[in-house]
């Protein structure tokens, strides 16, 4: 096993060792070697550029960067043994480069501190980790439009405070929720643009007064630039927050899909099938088909908003610049990480196994008068004024619940003793069918209209690639 110098590489200012426990309390290193890869890449460019601006010799740069990698592979391979002592995932690294190449590794640091280091360690992991969120995202967008596609014209209950409320159709119902993700994605790509800033180089807080080149070390990292005051660099998180208020903006909109496959899924509704293979039984009740994987991502959804939370208190009383509470930033934002990813992955390959169950969500559609405000928008182009329609169209639906028929059910001689403006025409616009296909517009439900949707929507995403 490779091991770490014992020695803490930040302690010559201290009389008296630090107390185990008070170094254990402080200790990062069990959850920030999350970021070691980040924190060799961050490293790599710092030497480059230090040696372009005559601080290392090519022989130095050469000696640190072959050992920046020797040091990550023994990361990847679990050989690299992991010291408290050292406090955090930098001190880990530095400690073990300077064991392996000497002297040269002591003089890495020249011109940065871990408070530039942590922040631009941070920006690099996010960058890469909403990459990987972005993908997850766009795969159960994929999955989305697939299912609409199928059940384009597959007629369902639309709802307004969990009560039927007009037709639509079940591909419609999921093209609302493409669109919910595609927001999340916007946000993510727009969020980027500001975690995509590199902080290294502003030192502990004031800069450095060596002739550092900032813009070289920002296009090795591929930032689109370095920030531009000192202080903000190292003691702001505030893209870490926004990441998180994205994400949890994305488990929110999970969570209501859960809810819906959760309902749709119970014997109550009956509107789909869940796929076995995420579901389980019951201990005690055999019959049982529990939709858990919606809904462990509906519990989940309020973890993510507890670390946006957590991550807005912990900055909000902190004076300029670093303070030692930004160690508190990165197990809360892991965690958002992980969840979020795990939850979208979970959901597309879940989605594309969902079945819908037609004729329940017909007969569900049919038996709450949801044409009644098609029924009443017949009346306003009948040239009656839209109050008295919808007067004479609760008379109807009261003489409907009292007959317990729907109203594409009453007759004709029944229908017009409420208005001699309807017509034998009217069951064109009673039917489920004539109502969803007379909503052509955009953004309408008619089947014709979704099917344009989805291939829209199949473009954009295209176009993102």
């Amino acid at each position: 096993m490779t091991n770490v110098n014992s020695e803490k590489l930040s302690s010559a200012r201290f009389a008296e060792a630090t107390n185990a426990f008070v170094e254990e309390f402080t200790a990062s290193v069990n959850f920030d070697k999350r970021m070691a890869k980040q924190d060799i890449e961050g490293s790599i460019a710092h030497a480059r550029m230090i040696c372009a601006i005559g601080i290392l010799t090519e022989v130095e740069r050469d000696a640190i960067i072959t050992g920046l990698d020797r040091i990550n592979r023994e990361i990847e391979s679990g050989e690299f043994v992991w010291s408290i002592k050292q406090e955090d995932v930098h001190m880990n690294i530095e400690a073990r480069l300077t064991d392996l190449i000497g002297i040269a590794g002591k003089k890495l640091h020249t011109g940065r501190s871990r408070n530039d280091q942590v922040a631009t360690d941070i920006r690099l992991y996010l960058r890469s980790e909403i990459k990987q969120i972005t993908n997850e995202l766009r795969r159960l967008q994929h999955a989305i439009l697939d299912l609409a596609d199928e059940y384009f014209d597959t007629i369902m209950p639309g709802f307004t405070h969990l009560q039927v409320a007009q037709p639509i159709t079940f591909g419609h119902h999921l093209m609302a929720w493409f669109e919910m993700l595609s927001r999340d994605d916007e946000r993510l790509q727009d969020c980027l643009k500001r975690i995509n800033v590199m902080p290294l180089g502003a030192a502990a807080l004031a800069g450095t007064s060596y002739p550092i080149d900032r813009q070289m070390t920002s296009d090795l990292l591929g930032f689109s630039r370095p920030s531009a005051n000192s202080l903000d660099s190292v003691s702001d998180r505030d893209f870490a927050i926004e990441f998180t208020a994205a994400a949890s903006l994305i488990m929110m909109h999970l969570s209501r899909f859960s809810e819906e496959l959760i309902l749709w899924s119970s014997a109550q509704f009956d509107f789909i099938d869940m796929p076995d293979a995420f579901c389980t039984g019951s201990s005690i009740m055999p019959q049982k088909k529990n939709p858990d994987v919606p809904e462990l991502v509906r519990g989940k959804s309020g973890r993510v908003t507890g670390h946006l939370i957590a991550l807005l208190m912990l900055m909000k009383s902190q004076p300029l610049a670093y303070n030692k509470d930004n160690q508190e930033d990165k197990e809360p934002l892991f965690d958002t990480v992980d969840t979020v990813i795990n939850c979208l992955r979970a959901f597309a390959d879940m989605v594309p196994h969902i079945k819908a169950k037609k004729s329940k969500m017909y007969q569900s559609a049919k038996s709450g008068f949801s044409t009644a405000t098609d029924l009443a928008d017949y009346l306003v182009r009948k040239g009656l004024a839209f109050r008295d329609a919808h007067e004479i169209v609760g008379l109807a639906v009261r003489l409907g619940l009292e007959t317990q028929r729907d109203l594409s059910e009453l007759s004709l001689v029944e229908l017009q003793q409420y208005s001699s403006e309807i017509k034998s025409d009217v069951y064109g616009v009673l039917t489920l069918e004539g109502s969803v296909a007379s909503r052509k517009h955009i953004g309408g439900t008619a089947p014709e209209t979704v099917k344009k949707a989805i291939f829209t929507a199949r473009q954009l995403i295209k176009d993102k690639q």
